[in-house]
Order: structure tokens, then C-alpha cells, then sequence
């Protein structure tokens, strides 16, 4: 039995069916394709098992609808979103949007995001408090960067406000730092995988001023990184 929806999309069991379902619905061609839109999904972060009976605390016991292949569409994370909104429905969902400095975090979450979902991106907290240009962060307002921060999550994890989809984005490289913040603000991990040369290529397209700077962070997080553990 599981506590709550957390826990049912933390299980082996939820695990080990996902898999199961992508790999039987994979095409010919090597892609699995959004079930709503017909298209290939190129990214395997992108991939989203969308529960066609909406999937609940009171039913999550219920195999027929929480493990049922039947009731499961595979789609992108922005036709999720879109299925939601045309069904109107009071469903909310916490994405913790993780990965390396200048892996894409901040282009996934500007391409699946809707109008009216709440961003809690410590890169714009910081551009925003500052007035600085992105990555330019004057060590005397961090105090200031971190309470806004903790006050967004805090609204995220008390629902605050109507808000329908919540991002959390960060590097957040280590494990338990991660489901410490999934299990508080009851959210999915989407990793965003790049590679360090990925990174420092998008650095370098730039042209920022403290690129050396940048580049050491890239270094650090991927030295730091603990990926989850295969269930």
C-alpha cells in the first residue's frame, strides 16, 4: 500500500512499469511518439506517462487504473500540460527541473510551461534582485536571493495561489538533497542530461565576462553529481 502519490511514483513497482510501457511502445524507427500529438519525443526527460483516468490518493491502490498499460498515454511534457488544461482539471503538478550549469534547464521549463504556472529559478531570483545581467551574483544580496527562494518553495509546498504547474529549478547534484525537496514539495524529478562539453559550448556562445568563473561551476557540479539510484 502506498502512503500517497509520492511514494506510488518513488515505488519500484511505478518504476519498473514505466520502463516496461516505453520499451513495448517503441517505434521502428527507435523513437517512442506523443500519443497526442503523433510526434516523436527526442528527449527521454520529455517522456511523460499520462494516467487517462486521473490518478488519485483514493485510487492509487487500484491496479486497474494505477499500473494498467489501458490506461496509460505516452506524451510530451507540454502535451501533459495541454491535456490537462483543455480537460479543465484541478490536477497540479511539482517538476523539479534539475541539471548542470547550462544544460537547458531553463529552455525546457520556457518551452513546456503555461501561462499562469509558478517558476522558482534561483538563476532569475538572482538577475531579478540584482539588476545584474544572468549569472552576476554580488555576494552581499545572497541572504536576500535565498529567503525569496525559500518563501516561493514555501508556496509551493503549501499551494498557495491557483497556480496549475510549479518548476523548481537548480542544479541540485546530490541525491538526498533531491528527495529531500521531491518528498517536501511532493514534485517528479525531470534531470536535464548534457555533457560537460554541452555545457561549456553553451557558455561559450555567451560570451559572458566571468566565463572562467562559470566554467569551474560546470567542473564542480558534475564532480559533485549522484544519480539516482536504479530501482
Amino acid at each position: 500500500m502506498f502512503r500517497n502519490l509520492f511514494e506510488f511514483y518513488r515505488s519500484k513497482e511505478w518504476e519498473n512499469f514505466r520502463k516496461v510501457v516505453i520499451a513495448e511502445r517503441v517505434r521502428e524507427d527507435g523513437f517512442v511518439y506523443d500519443e497526442y500529438t503523433n510526434k516523436p519525443i527526442v528527449k527521454a526527460y520529455d517522456i511523460i506517462l499520462h494516467h487517462k483516468i486521473e490518478l488519485t490518493e483514493e485510487n492509487v491502490h487500484d491496479y486497474s487504473i494505477s499500473l494498467n498499460p489501458e490506461n496509460i498515454m505516452i506524451v510530451s511534457h507540454k502535451s501533459h500540460n495541454l491535456i490537462h488544461n483543455k480537460l479543465n482539471s484541478s490536477y497540479r503538478k511539482v517538476f523539479l527541473i534539475y541539471g548542470a550549469p547550462f544544460s537547458g534547464k531553463e529552455k525546457f521549463v520556457k518551452e513546456n510551461m503555461n501561462e499562469g504556472d509558478l517558476i522558482v529559478d534561483i538563476e532569475s531570483i538572482w538577475e531579478c534582485v540584482s539588476g545584474c545581467k544572468r549569472h552576476i551574483k554580488p555576494n552581499r544580496l545572497k541572504a536576500v536571493v535565498f529567503k525569496t527562494r525559500d518563501t516561493l518553495l514555501d508556496s509551493v509546498k503549501y499551494r498557495v495561489g491557483k497556480w496549475r504547474n510549479a518548476y523548481i529549478v537548480g542544479g541540485y547534484p546530490l541525491t538526498a538533497d533531491r528527495e529531500r525537496l521531491c518528498r517536501e514539495m511532493g514534485a517528479e524529478e525531470v534531470f536535464i542530461e548534457s555533457t560537460p562539453e554541452e555545457c561549456k559550448e553553451r557558455l561559450h556562445a555567451l560570451e559572458l565576462e566571468n566565463e572562467a568563473e562559470l566554467e569551474k561551476y560546470i567542473d564542480e557540479w558534475f564532480e559533485r553529481y549522484i544519480p539516482p539510484v536504479d530501482v
